[in-house]
């Protein structure tokens, strides 16, 4: 059973910037796809952003494009990274890392398609 942790969350102001992490708990855990979900306060949870195992493929919602960015380490452990920059008042909620062990290029915001979850960390983003 691969597990997910999360950490990074926090309360910023509007501007401010967020490094959420995601490390799985397996020393080798060859996942295809690494993605990032939210919840907004009072909506149903959403994509926000993907990346696959090389790094070299990356799908981000327009919500957040140009202002989150995915990545990884290379370690044993290959944490990935949502860095969260220029964060607004909209961006507040619980964000969750998704991991998918086969190939969901075709249907990766779907959430369905992921087989293990992190436990989620909060944002909140206020003046």
């Amino acid at each position: 059973q691969v597990q997910l942790a999360e950490s990074g969350g926090g309360s910023v102001q509007p501007g401010d910037s967020l490094r959420l992490s995601c490390a799985p708990s397996e020393r080798t855990s060859l996942w295809f796809h690494m993605g990032w979900f939210r919840q907004l306060t009072g909506k149903e949870r959403e994509f926000i952003g993907v990346m696959n195992w090389r790094g070299d493929r990356k799908y981000y919602s327009d919500s957040v494009k140009g202002r989150f960015t995915i990545s990884r380490d290379h370690g044993v452990k290959t944490t990935v990274y949502l860095q969260a920059a220029s964060l607004k008042p909209e961006d507040t909620g619980v964000y969750y890392c998704a991991a998918a062990y086969s190939d969901i290029s075709s249907d990766f915001r779907n959430e369905r398609r992921y087989d293990y979850w992190g436990q989620g960390t909060q944002i909140t983003v206020s003046s």
